[in-house]
This record gives structure tokens, sequence and C-alpha cells, in this order.
């Protein structure tokens, strides 16, 4: 129990935050008893935390083979597991494996066992059946989001991994959906349920508003709202994705900084819209319902339903993207003349009327800066503040996230200093190393 609470005092710390969750600490509690687990609550709540911390405390120094496997139903959610465990900083390895990243450098990793691999089915499957980890001394697995999985057509490949597992003495498997059915594959013996989904179809300190477009093509009326809604974090909801990429280059044509977001685009490309999203580059973030669930994003003040949600479930999995820990947000409903509001509103949303005169879309507060050095490197956070501060003469002020990746990193920087910095480091080595500097479209 005292390494319990030395884990979680150290994790709290760490991450900035001043006390566990009651569905954070009902999941430790539940943990140290014999029965198997499913955790049931809404997206953004905190179940990440919720089983790394017990998973991290049960974790042994003496064991040289992987211990935990992890599957993640989207690659975002997989490396959201991974940097929270990173962060923890509980000096055990993770690996982690997904497809679209480098296969080599995973392999090259599981070669030196892992004490937790965290990955999508399809990539830990095919290392599974190449031989590139033993999973003989797997005691934990966790099923993160399971109903996803289920959803996007996952359960071939996580029957076969179970399958190749050794005799388990824990099995975890979250939801932010109850009523799944759980396959028999799962191997789950007794779960103690711990359901936080209580009214979670009621978002509390949301705000439900509805505006009329004059014509069936509702983008003139998305690009008017965006405008009037000033320079706050703005997400917006399509159904398909030509529909995303459509929205996205209408308005990076009318002058609004935004990112697109769907399954079918290449993982770098998603990973850098995430990036810019996160750091503030862009405010307005257009996806699929991709961004729904299990994604690492910050607080959204406005949820955009440019398409209406196609049933009750995907519009609760949207709103909870706003109004998290007792924030207040607001949700648009974007109705075109032959739309009408769904059946499931319990209320008519309030209705919204746009300007006459619409005001000039907000501009970024930060850029983004493309370092061509990472992590194989040996380049660090520090590395980049200090060469930005001593070198590009900033202020500490001036320079927001880091994302330091494997050959390559980012960082923002303000944008009313974007271009000077460009002049003096022009040419300049970091950490003894030339490299290439550019703002990142």
């Amino acid at each position: 129990m005292k390494k319990h609470t030395q884990l979680i005092e150290k994790t709290l710390k760490a991450m900035g935050f001043d006390a566990l969750k009651p569905m954070q600490q009902a999941t430790i509690e539940a943990y140290g008893k014999p029965n198997d687990i499913i955790l049931l609550s809404p997206t953004g709540s905190g179940k990440t935390l919720a089983f790394l911390l017990p998973m991290v405390a049960n974790l042994k120094p003496e064991v040289t083979g992987v211990q935990t496997l992890i599957l993640a139903p989207s690659r975002e959610l997989a490396i959201q597991i991974d940097r929270v465990f990173r962060s923890m900083q509980t000096g055990f390895k993770i690996t982690c494996c997904y497809g679209g990243h480098d296969i080599r450098a995973e392999k090259k990793s599981l070669s030196e066992a892992p004490a937790v691999i965290v990955g999508t089915p399809g990539r830990i499957l095919d290392h599974l059946e190449h031989d590139n980890f033993d999973p003989k001394a797997i005691r934990t697995l966790i099923l993160d989001e399971f109903d996803k999985a289920l959803e996007l057509g996952f359960t071939e490949e996580m029957s076969a991994i179970i399958a190749k597992l050794g005799p388990l003495e824990k099995r975890v498997l979250t939801s932010a959906t109850d009523g799944t059915e759980i396959p028999d594959y799962t191997g789950l013996k007794n779960p103690e349920t711990l359901s936080f989904l209580e009214d979670s179809n009621v978002v509390t300190g949301l705000t439900l508003k509805q505006v009329k477009s004059p014509v069936p093509d509702k983008l003139d009326t998305l690009y008017r709202l965006i405008c009037e809604l000033g320079a706050g974090s703005k997400l917006v909801f399509c159904n398909y994705r030509e529909s995303a990429e459509r929205v996205s280059h209408y308005l990076t044509k009318e002058g609004i900084a935004n990112a697109h977001f769907h399954g079918g685009m290449e993982q770098v490309d998603r990973e850098n819209a995430l990036i810019k999203f996160r750091n503030g580059s862009t405010n307005v973030f257009v996806s699929t319902d991709l961004a729904a669930r299990g994604l690492d994003i910050p607080e959204i003040k406005h949820i955009i339903h440019y398409h209406l949600p196609v049933n009750e479930e995907a519009f609760v999995h949207r709103n909870g993207r706003t109004a998290r820990m007792n924030a207040e947000g607001n949700a648009y409903l974007i109705l075109s003349p032959n739309e009408y509001l769904p059946e499931y509103l319990k209320q008519d949303p309030i209705h919204q009327s746009l300007s006459e005169v619409t005001p000039s879309p907000a501009k970024p507060d930060w850029v983004t800066l493309y370092i061509g050095k990472g992590k194989k490197d040996k380049l660090s956070k520090m590395d980049i503040v200090g060469f930005l501060i001593q070198k590009g003469e900033l202020q500490k002020n001036e320079i927001g996230m880091i994302d330091v990746r494997e050959y390559h990193a980012y960082v923002a920087v303000k944008s009313d200093k974007v271009h000077e910095l460009l002049k003096k480091i022009h040419g300049l080595k970091i950490k003894n190393m030339k490299t290439k500097f550019a703002v990142s479209h």
C-alpha cells in the first residue's frame, strides 16, 4: 500500500493534478482484488491513469520479460497511453507499436523486452506472428476502449492475440459505453464492473445551440460561426472523410488556420494535425468521429456538429470533448433548411443568430517550428529550450509545447516572433548538429 501511495503522489505531482478522481480511486481499490475489472466511464474522464497507476504498482523489477500488454483500438490512443506512462517516470520500459510506425524500430525496442507493450491489435499480432517478443511472461492484459475496438472490427486480431498469451492474473477491460456484449475469447472471470456512466448523456456545463443555414451547403454558415466565436478552440465534426477534407480546404481558402483529421490519412499527417491543435498553432480541428474518443487533445471550448451525429451515442461522445472537469463549453448543431433536430434531444437547443457583418478570422497565438533532429540524435526538450533562448533570443513565455519525435521535433513559438527567430538561427547548429529549421505547414 505504501508503494501505491508513493507512486500516486509522485504521478499526481508530475502531471500537475491535485487528487485522484473517484473513478480512479475505485479502480485502484478494485485492482487489489483477485477479480478481473470492467471499467465503464465516459471519454475524457481519466481512464488511462486509472488503470496505469495500479498496473505500474504491480510490475516486478526482477522480471525480465513483458509483464503487461495493453491493446488500444487506434494509433492515437496507443500513443496517448505511451505518453502518459512515460510522464509517470516509473523507471520501467514501455514500447508502443502501431501501423504506420517504423516496424524495424519497434522490433529493435522489443529485442530488449520492455515491461509493458501498448499497441493496436493488427500491429501487435504482426509482432507475435514473427516472434518479435515472448508473450509467456505476460500476466496482465488491458483492453482499452474495448467497445470501440469491436466497432472497428478487431475481433479476429484480439482473439488471436489473447490465444497466444500464457496464464493471466489480471484482465482489465475499459469502455465508454454500457451494454457491449463481452466475447468469450477475452477470458474475463467473475469481473467486477465499475460503472461511472450514470447521467453521462447529460454533460454538466454544456450549452446546446442550433444555427440555421439559409442554404443546403452549410460551409458559409460554418465560416461565419467560427469567425464569430473568436479565438477559442473549436472541434468541427463531419460524418465522412471527404467532407472533413472539403470543409478544411474551404476554411483554409477563407483564411482560417485549421487542421483536418480522419482515418484515411497517413499516420505522419495525423500526428502533425494533432500536434498543431494541441500546441495552439491552430484553433480549429476538422474531423470525423475518430476525434470523438481516445485522442490526447486539450479541453475544447466549442463543439460544432457540421453534420448531425448518426445516433445519440455519437452525439454524446462528440460533446464529451468539452465541458469536462467542471469547465463550461458549447455545442452547436448547424441545420440546413431540410434538416431537423434529432429525436433523442430532450429539449430544443438555443437558437444562435449570426451577425450581419462577419468578424475577421482569429489568428492563432502560436506557430509550429520544425526542427530536423530528434530522439535518435539525443536531442531533448531542454536542448531545444536552451537553444531558442540563447541563440534565438526568445523569452521562456515565447516558447510553447515541445514534441520530440524519433527523427525530428516540433516546438510552438509565439507567432509574432517566428520570422525574426528564423533569421537569427538560420545556419546555426543545435547541440553541435547542423539541421533544418522551418515553419511547419
